[in-house]
């Protein structure tokens, strides 16, 4: 009886842990997040791992994502969005008038309206890189008594936000200082691969894809030798002996397009 009642009572300290967490609602600028994130370092979101990582820590009461989505590249989004949410507010301005920042002005109202109407709600959490937002921040902390945490892209938030803000985090959390001479090389090895369906075959070489990718791109010969040989120590493009290089024992580069797009080091483009 005694180890029954140790069992049940195990069961109710995990439960309070769980109701113990803070309630939390969401707001999502999503145009500063995918836009800011592709532009400044060649990545797309990754939503439902950061949902997940935010609900280890808080009871999420409500996701809202914003956005103009008639731009076509977040509009790819939206599936994603709708595997966490189905709270997503278009926020195109037909008008021929005044358009700037409209996103940004839908967004705080809907923040001013939850923070009146959810008296019970413990912590604001806003995605943005806007100062705009610096206000509502300041209103929800210090009239409202509530925490507010941010969310935004390294190179493309606010200082003035994120100081004011209970607590921040930018995102990517750890970039690797060599991808964007990933980004290079891979788009160099997809380019010529696809031509050599339409053209001729085309055999990437090391030194071959050194040369180019440098003399493309005007970077260092040294930087890109050392970030493809990363790629080959990782396994994300191999070297193999080729037919017609077989006698010279020259090896040509193949790229493992399905492991580089699982890890986000290649993006297709359409």
């Amino acid at each position: 009886m005694k180890a029954i009642f140790n069992l049940f009572k195990r069961k109710s300290k995990s439960c309070e842990t769980v109701a113990d967490k803070p309630k939390a609602v969401i707001f999502v600028d999503f145009e500063h997040w995918y836009i800011s994130l592709e532009k400044m370092h060649r990545m797309r979101p990754d939503i439902r791992s950061w949902r997940d990582s935010i609900a280890e820590k808080y009871e999420i009461q409500e996701i809202v994502f914003f956005g103009d989505f008639s731009n076509n590249s977040l509009r790819k989004e939206i599936p994603k969005i709708r595997e966490i949410t189905n709270y997503i507010i278009e926020t195109q301005n037909t008008s021929s008038g005044f358009k700037k920042d409209f996103t940004d002005f839908i967004m705080l109202d809907h923040i001013y309206q939850k923070a009146m109407k959810s008296r019970d709600i413990d912590t604001f959490i806003l995605f943005s890189g806007d100062g705009h937002f610096n206000s509502v921040v300041n209103f929800l902390i210090t009239q409202m008594g509530k925490k507010v945490g941010v969310y935004g892209i390294k190179d493309a938030m606010s200082n003035q936000l994120r100081n004011s803000a209970s607590w921040y985090e930018m995102l990517p959390e750890d970039v690797d200082p060599n991808l964007q001479y990933y980004t290079m090389i891979l788009k160099n090895l997809k380019y010529l691969e696809d031509k050599s369906t339409r053209d001729k075959k085309v055999r990437p070489t090391f030194m071959g894809t050194v040369d180019a990718v440098s003399r493309i791109n005007r970077t260092s010969k040294s930087i890109v030798r050392d970030a493809l040989s990363i790629l080959i120590d990782k396994e994300y493009i191999s070297q193999e002996y080729d037919n017609v290089y077989l006698k010279n024992k020259i090896k040509i580069l193949k790229v493992d397009w399905e492991k580089c797009r699982r890890d986000k080091l290649f993006v297709d483009q359409n």
